[in-house]
C-alpha cells in the first residue's frame, strides 16, 4: 500500500476500533462480534508495526501496556482533590444540609452519586486527547500513572470534541475480574488480594503498565476538576457533558431536590449495594448548583457542599463453631473463630478474629456460642457479641494452651504485652512464617513465591531455613503438585535474581525484631556490610538515627547466636550479597507509593502482633510520618485495644480510624 493509503486506513481503523470499544465498554451495547473486534485489531497492529511513524495517538493498541517504568513521577493538581467530610446517619445529613441551607440562605437542590471503592484518579486532556493521568495522593500532589490507565478501555484515549480539560474519577475491579484474579493467585500459590479496592490501587500502582492491562480494571467519572471556557450551571449538567465527550458515568446517580429525597436515596442502597457488580462503601452528596458551590466554599480540609454518607459496618449473626490458635513469625499466638458460613457485605465468611486471650476472657465467648460479626472497614471480619441469651446450655469453654500448638513448647506472657508467645527459635510455625516474610514484596522479594508454596516446600522438607531456598534443585520441584516445568523455571530464575539484592533487603527477611524496612535500610546504608553490623556494639548501634536502645539490643542479641552465623556464612557460600548496593545516604528514600505516602498517623492503645515502634517504622517505611497526638493535621488513627482520649479527640475532628487488623492488612498491601 502507498504511504497516503495506509495512514487512511490507519485512521479509519482507529476511529472505527476506538467507537466498538466505546459502544462496549461505555455503553454497554456492543456494536459488531468479539471476532470481528479482534481481526479489525490485528490489522491495525500489523499495519503500525510496518508503519510505526503513522501510528495515531489514540491507537487502541497503547492499551496493551508500554515498558516498565523505574518510579512514578510526582504529579502537581492544578485544582486539589480534597477529601470529603463524612455523615454516619440520619441526623448527620441533615447537618450537612442545615448548614447548606445557612450558607445559602435558602436550601439548595442535591445530587446522589454512589461512592465507588477504588482509587480516586485525574485525567488530564489537551485538545481532545488524552495526556495525563494521576492519583490523588496527599490531594495537591499524585503519582503519574498514565501509563497504567490507558490500559482501561472505558477511558477515551480521544474525546469527541478537541477541548482541554480535566476530569474526576474512581479507578475500580468489578467483582468478577476481582473474583478472576484472586483465582489465579490461589492457583499460583500467590498471596491473595483482600478486596477489589485494594487490587485495583495495586494494579495501577505497578511499575509495569502489562500487568495493569491484565487486570480489566473499570472507571466512573464523577466530576469536572478543570476547564477550559467553563459555562457549566450545575454539577449534573458537567456530568451530562463529560458523558457527551465520551466518558462513562454512574447510571446510578440522582439529583434530589430535598434532604428528604436524599435521605431516602441512601436509605434504598444499604440492602441493594450488594447487587452490584462493583463495591460501593457510602453515598456522596453534593450541592448541584456550581454558584452555590462557589459561595458555600471550603475548609482546610474539604468543601462546604459535599459530604459521604458512610454505610454503617454490616452485622450479622453466625455459631462460632470452634477456636483455631495459628502461631506467627514472632513466635504470638493469635485465635481465630471458626464459623459457621456467612454472607457479611456481599462476601462469604467462614472466619473472624478474636484478637487475644484477654478479649475472648472479656466478651465470654464460648465454642458453640452464637456470635454478632462484622466486618472492621468492611475488611477485616471480628466477633463483636456474644448473644449470652440464646445459650443452650451445650457451649464449651475456651481455655488458652499452655504449649505451643505447633513445638509443644512452653508459652510465655511477656511484660507489657497481651500475647503468649513461643519462643522456640526451631518451632516449626515460626520458621515457615519465617520464611513467607524473607521472600515477601518489602523484604527479598521472589515473584511465585507465595505462602501457599512456601507451605508445599516446607510440608515436603525441601526447606527448614532460607537458606534451603537458594539450593533447591529442577527435578525436586518438578515432583510437587503443580509444578510444571515453565512455572518450576521461572521460580528458580527469581530465587537465583535476588542473589544480588542489596543489604537492606536481607536484613529485612532475616525478621530481627524490631527492624522494620526502614530501620533495616538505615543499618545496611551506616554499616555498608554485614560483617560491619554484625561486629558493632551496642553503643555503636544507638548511635545510628532512629536506632534506639531496645532495638540495637535485639540486634546484637540476634547477631550473636550461634544459629544466625551458621546461617549468614551458609547464605555468604551460596552467592547471597551481603553489601549495601542501593543509592548513596543523601538519595536514599522509602517507598511512597503505598496508601501511608504523605499521611499523618497516630498510634493509640495497645497492639498485639506487633509493637509501637515497629508499626512506627513501618508506617515511615511506607512513606508515611507517625506523631504522637492527634490534630486537625492528622490523616489517620490507628487504635489498638484500649484505645482512650486519642480515638475520641480523632472520631470528634472526622479523622479515619483503623483497627490492629485493617492497619496489618494495608501495611501487607493485601490494599
Amino acid at each position: 500500500m502507498a504511504v497516503e493509503d495506509v495512514k487512511i486506513r490507519l485512521e479509519e481503523l482507529t476511529t472505527l476500533l476506538n467507537d466498538y470499544a466505546y459502544h462496549y465498554y461505555v455503553l454497554d451495547n456492543p456494536k459488531v462480534p468479539d471476532a470481528e473486534y479482534d481481526r479489525l485489531l490485528r490489522e491495525l497492529r500489523t499495519l503500525e508495526e510496518a508503519n510505526p511513524e503513522l501510528k495515531q495517538a489514540d491507537s487502541p493498541t497503547e492499551r496493551v501496556g508500554g515498558e516498565p517504568l523505574d518510579s512514578f513521577k510526582k504529579v502537581q493538581h492544578d485544582v486539589p482533590m480534597l477529601s470529603l467530610s463524612n455523615a454516619f446517619n440520619e441526623t448527620e445529613l441533615r447537618d450537612f444540609a442545615r448548614r447548606a441551607q445557612q450558607g445559602l440562605g435558602y436550601e439548595p437542590s442535591y445530587i446522589c452519586e454512589l461512592k465507588i471503592d477504588g482509587l480516586a484518579v485525574n485525567l488530564k486532556y489537551e485538545n481532545g486527547l488524552f495526556v495525563q493521568g494521576a492519583t490523588r495522593g496527599d490531594g495537591t500532589t499524585g503519582e503519574d500513572i498514565t501509563s497504567n490507565l490507558k490500559t482501561i478501555p472505558s477511558i477515551p484515549l480521544k474525546l469527541k470534541e478537541n477541548v482541554t480539560i480535566d476530569v474526576r474519577g474512581e479507578a475500580f475491579m468489578p467483582k468478577k475480574s476481582f473474583n478472576r484474579l484472586n483465582e489465579a493467585k490461589e492457583k499460583n500459590g500467590e498471596a491473595l488480594f483482600a478486596n477489589p479496592r485494594n487490587a485495583a490501587a495495586g494494579s495501577l500502582r505497578q511499575l509495569d503498565p502489562k500487568i495493569a492491562a491484565k487486570r480489566n480494571l473499570d472507571i466512573f467519572i464523577y466530576s469536572v476538576g478543570k476547564v477550559e471556557n467553563n459555562e457549566l450551571d450545575s454539577h449534573h449538567e458537567a456530568l451530562s457533558y463529560v458523558k457527551e465527550l465520551g466518558f462513562k458515568t454512574n447510571k446510578e446517580t440522582q439529583y434530589c431536590e430535598t434532604i428528604e429525597d436524599v435521605i431516602a436515596y441512601c436509605d434504598s442502597w444499604l440492602d441493594k449495594r450488594t447487587e452490584l457488580d462493583y463495591d460501593i462503601d457510602g453515598i456522596v452528596i453534593k450541592v448541584d448548583r456550581i454558584s452555590d458551590q462557589q459561595k458555600l466554599g471550603f475548609t482546610a480540609k474539604s468543601p462546604r457542599w459535599a459530604t459521604a454518607f458512610k454505610f454503617p459496618a454490616e452485622e450479622v449473626v453466625t455459631t462460632l463453631e470452634d477456636i483455631e490458635l495459628s502461631v506467627g513469625r514472632t513466635g504470638v499466638i493469635t485465635p481465630t473463630a471458626i464459623l459457621t458460613p456467612v454472607s457479611v457485605a456481599g462476601t462469604t465468611v467462614k472466619r473472624a478474629s478474636l484478637h487475644n486471650e484477654d478479649l475472648i476472657r472479656e466478651q465470654d465467648v464460648k465454642i458453640g456460642d452464637r456470635v454478632t460479626i462484622k466486618k472492621a472497614g468492611d475488611i477485616i471480619p471480628k466477633v463483636v457479641n456474644v448473644l449470652t441469651e440464646q445459650r443452650t446450655g451445650k457451649e464449651k469453654e475456651f481455655h488458652m494452651p499452655t504449649q505451643c500448638p505447633e513445638c509443644e513448647s512452653e508459652l510465655v506472657r511477656i511484660e507489657g504485652e497481651v500475647a503468649l508467645r513461643c519462643v522456640n527459635p526451631k518451632c516449626p510455625a515460626q520458621i515457615r512464617e519465617g520464611l513467607i516474610h524473607f521472600v515477601s514484596r518489602n523484604a527479598m522479594n521472589i515473584d511465585g513465591l507465595g505462602e501457599k508454596v512456601i507451605t508445599q516446600l516446607f510440608e515436603h522438607d525441601l526447606i527448614e531455613d532460607v537458606a534451603d531456598l537458594y539450593r533447591l534443585k529442577r527435578e525436586e520441584l518438578l515432583e510437587l503438585e503443580r509444578m510444571g516445568e515453565k512455572s518450576v523455571d521461572n521460580l528458580l530464575e527469581a530465587i537465583d535474581k535476588t542473589r544480588n539484592n542489596s543489604l537492606e533487603k536481607l536484613l529485612f527477611g532475616l525478621g530481627i525484631r524490631y527492624v522494620g524496612a526502614k530501620a533495616a535500610k538505615t543499618l545496611a546504608i551506616t554499616f555498608d556490610t554485614v560483617d560491619n553490623l554484625m561486629s558493632a556494639s551496642v553503643e555503636e548501634l544507638e548511635a545510628v538515627d532512629e536506632i534506639g536502645e531496645k532495638m540495637a539490643d535485639a540486634i546484637k542479641t540476634y547477631f550473636e547466636q550461634k544459629v544466625v552465623i551458621d546461617l549468614i556464612n551458609e547464605l555468604k557460600e551460596l552467592g547471597i550479597n551481603m553489601t549495601y548496593n542501593g543509592p548513596k545516604p543523601q538519595a536514599a528514600s522509602v517507598t511512597s507509593d503505598t496508601v501511608f505516602s504523605g499521611k499523618t498517623v497516630v498510634l493509640t492503645g495497645t497492639m498485639e502482633r506487633m509493637t509501637r515502634n515497629e508499626a512506627k517504622a513501618e508506617v515511615e517505611a511506607q512513606g508515611g510520618k507517625v506523631t504522637g497526638s492527634v490534630t486537625n493535621n492528622t490523616n489517620l488513627l490507628v487504635a489498638g485495644e484500649k484505645a482512650g482520649s486519642k480515638l475520641r479527640k480523632a472520631e470528634d475532628l472526622g479523622i479515619e480510624v483503623w483497627d490492629e487488623e485493617r492497619f496489618i492488612a494495608e501495611l501487607n498491601g493485601d490494599k
